[in-house]
C-alpha cells in the first residue's frame, strides 16, 4: 500500500478499505475540515467508529513526527520519499 501513495489515486490499486484509509490520511495532512460529513458517513460504511479513531490517533501520530522531522531538519536523513523543496 505504502508504494502506491505517490500515485494518482484513479491508479492505485488498493482494496476498497486500504484506499479509503489513504484519503482519510490525506484529508487529515492537506485539509482537516474536509473530513465532512458525507466523508464520515463514507468511512462508516467500511469501518467501525473504533476503527476511525483508531485511524484517526494512528495517521495524525505519523503527520505531528513527520512535521517535527522537517522543523528539526530530519527528513533529509529519515525519509527517502520527502522530496518538496520550499
Amino acid at each position: 500500500m505504502v508504494a502506491q501513495i505517490h500515485l494518482p489515486e484513479a491508479d492505485r490499486k488498493l482494496d476498497p478499505r486500504e484506499g479509503l484509509a489513504v484519503r482519510f490520511a490525506e484529508r487529515l495532512a492537506i485539509d482537516f475540515r474536509s473530513v465532512d460529513r458525507a466523508f464520515k458517513t463514507e468511512l462508516r460504511e467500511h469501518f467501525e467508529d473504533k476503527e476511525i479513531a483508531e485511524l484517526g490517533f494512528m495517521i495524525n501520530q505519523y503527520i505531528a513526527l513527520g512535521r517535527l522531522l522537517v522543523v528539526a531538519g530530519g527528513d533529509k536523513l529519515a525519509c527517502e520519499i520527502y522530496t518538496p523543496e520550499y
